[in-house]
């Protein structure tokens, strides 16, 4: 049984979402926050499809995350196994999925222009995105964090309870060294991380 999505999303986009969830055929469940996903889609082995999407997006990145995931589904159902999961078959229909909800009254004219963008060429993860990742978190981090490009250089902060120190920005993203084992690891600009004051 699909879990009550209609608080999830834009009111305008219900519609779209009903016929999509009633044409298809799967079952949705609204999770706890998972640190490495934002939602999964996946055939349990009675043969029935299950689609899962975390409780703690906002309704745009929720939206977005769910239709990404019904996109699965649907080349799933088309292509069988034998393409690739965020290959040319599935963005051509997450493209053509997503068009009904390229409006205004479904998306704010502070995210489109950047949604549009991401749907030329559609990445296995919105958040490879910085732009449109920050337009839909409305340019705010969560309280009490920061986005790493906005830690100053050489400043510390934690992040999964390891204290990394921001170094420099590279082309998209930014070296950071873990302060435990003196490597440089690479953070996306708009991941979120605590500000580290000892």
């Amino acid at each position: 049984m699909s879990s009550n999505f209609q608080p999830f999303i834009p009111q305008k986009a219900i519609p779209f979402i009903q016929f999509l969830i009633d044409e298809h055929s799967f079952d949705l469940h609204i999770v706890n926050q998972r640190q490495t996903k934002h939602g999964d889609f996946r055939e349990l082995p009675n043969g029935k499809f299950i689609i899962t999407v975390n409780n703690n997006l906002n309704k745009y990145q929720f939206l977005l995350t769910l239709v990404h995931e019904i996109a699965h589904h649907v080349t799933h159902q088309k292509f069988g196994r034998k393409v690739l999961p965020h290959g040319k078959e599935w963005k051509m229909i997450f493209q053509h999925l997503m068009l009904p909800f390229l409006r205004p009254d479904i998306y704010p004219k502070e995210i489109l222009p950047y949604l549009a963008n991401y749907l030329k060429n559609p990445k296995a993860s919105t958040d490879t995105d910085v732009k449109l990742s920050l337009a839909l978190k409305g340019n705010a981090a969560e309280t009490g964090k920061n986005f790493v490009f906005q830690i100053p250089l050489n400043s510390f902060f934690e992040f999964k309870n390891v204290i990394y120190k921001r170094g420099n920005k590279r082309r998209t993203r930014i070296e950071c060294m873990n302060m435990s084992n003196k490597k440089i690891y690479l953070f996306n600009q708009n991941t979120e991380v605590k500000l580290y004051n000892p």
